[in-house]
C-alpha cells in the first residue's frame, strides 16, 4: 500500500507561501531531561536543513547554570560551520553576555525572549519587564550595528498559568515595546496553549493598531489543548506567513510546567501541503528526522503525522 498524501485541495485566504520557523534544536532540546550529544544536536540540525527547512533556531546563549541543556552552544557551531551561520540561522540571547558570545561565534541573527506579565518575567528573566525591556535595549541596538537580524519573541501571549487571563492590550503593549527597540521580527507565544482562534484574531488585530503589521509577525502556538493548528490557520488567513514549529513536536517550557510540545514541524507540513501552501519541506525526510532524533531520545516523536506514516 502506498504512503498516505494529503489531498491537495487549494484553500481561500491562505498565502501562497508560508515560512516555517524551526525552533526544535533550541526550544525544543532545551527542555531534555539529559543533555544530547553535541554531535547528535548538529546532526538533527544537518537532517532538517537537509528537509528542505530554510530558517533553523540553532541553540541558546544563555547562562548553563540556567540551561545546561544548549551550555554547549559555541561548541555546536564551531562543528556546524557555515551551515550554522547566516541571517537564517538565528539564536536566543538573553542579555549582552550572550551577544558578546554569539558575536564571536559569527552568528548572523539573534533573537530575544520577553514576556507579556510580571510574573513570567521575574521567574524567566529575574527581572521586572520594564526592566527586560531595559536590558534588551543594548542587545538589539550592538546586534543590529553588527548587521544582525533580530527577532523578538513575546511568551504567554494567550494566558499565564499563574495569573491566568491576560487582557489582549497588555500584550500588545508588551510586544510594542520590544519591537520599538528597532526588532525586525515579533513571534507572539501561547506558552501554555490556552489560546483559540478568536483570540488569535483579537490580538492581531490589537498589534496592527499599534503599527505591528502581519508582516513582521511570526505565530508560535502550543499544542497543550489540541489548537494549535487551529490557531495557525487563523493567523494565515490574518495574512500571517511565518510559523514556528518544532520538527518531532519536541519542546515545552521550563518555567511553565503546564505546557506541552510546540506545534510538531510534520503536522503543519501535512496541513500546509493539503491546502497548497508552499513551504520547501520534504515532508517525507522530515518524518525520517524525527523518527531518527526519537531514536537518540529513547520514546517516540509525539507529532500525529510522525506516528501515523512512520507506523509508530
Amino acid at each position: 500500500m502506498s504512503r498516505a498524501l494529503p489531498q491537495t485541495q487549494p484553500m481561500d485566504g491562505l498565502p501562497d507561501k508560508v515560512t516555517v520557523y524551526e525552533v526544535g534544536p533550541r526550544d525544543g532540546l532545551q527542555n531534555e531531561a539529559a543533555t544530547v550529544p553535541t554531535a547528535t544536536k548538529a546532526e538533527f540540525i544537518r537532517r532538517i536543513i537537509a528537509a528542505g527547512l530554510q530558517t533553523v533556531e540553532t541553540t541558546s546563549f544563555v547562562s548553563p547554570r540556567w540551561v545546561p541543556q544548549l551550555a554547549d552552544a559555541t561548541d555546536l557551531l564551531a562543528d556546524l560551520g557555515e551551515a550554522g551561520r547566516g541571517p537564517l540561522r538565528p539564536v536566543l540571547v538573553p542579555n549582552e553576555r550572550g551577544l558578546d558570545r554569539a558575536l564571536e561565534a559569527g552568528v548572523g541573527a539573534v533573537a530575544i525572549f520577553g514576556s507579556a506579565t510580571e510574573t513570567f518575567a521575574h521567574k524567566n528573566l529575574g527581572r521586572s519587564r520594564a526592566e527586560s525591556v531595559e536590558m534588551f535595549s543594548p542587545v538589539v541596538r550592538r546586534a543590529q550595528d553588527a548587521g544582525l537580524w533580530v527577532r523578538a519573541y513575546v511568551s504567554m501571549c494567550f494566558g499565564d498559568p499563574w495569573k491566568g487571563p491576560v487582557p489582549v492590550d497588555r500584550v500588545a503593549d508588551a510586544c510594542a515595546e520590544l519591537m520599538d527597540l528597532g526588532c525586525d521580527q515579533l513571534s507572539i507565544g501561547d506558552t501554555i496553549g490556552t489560546g483559540t482562534a478568536g483570540h488569535v484574531e483579537a490580538l492581531l488585530e490589537a498589534l496592527g493598531q499599534r503599527g505591528i503589521g502581519v508582516d513582521r509577525i511570526g505565530v508560535h502556538f502550543h499544542d497543550t489543548y489540541g489548537q494549535a493548528l487551529t490557531n495557525t490557520l487563523t493567523a494565515l488567513r490574518a495574512g500571517v506567513t511565518v510559523v514556528d514549529a518544532s520538527t518531532g513536536g519536541l519542546g515545552g517550557c521550563p518555567y511553565a510546567k503546564s505546557a506541552t510540545g510546540n506545534l510538531a514541524t510534520e503536522d503543519l507540513v501535512w496541513l500546509l501541503d493539503g491546502a497548497g501552501v508552499e513551504t520547501g519541506i520534504d515532508l517525507d525526510a522530515l518524518v525520517a528526522t524525527s523518527v531518527w532524533m526519537a531514536e537518540q531520545l529513547g520514546r517516540p516523536s509525539p507529532s500525529r503525522v510522525v506516528k501515523a506514516l512512520s507506523g509508530g
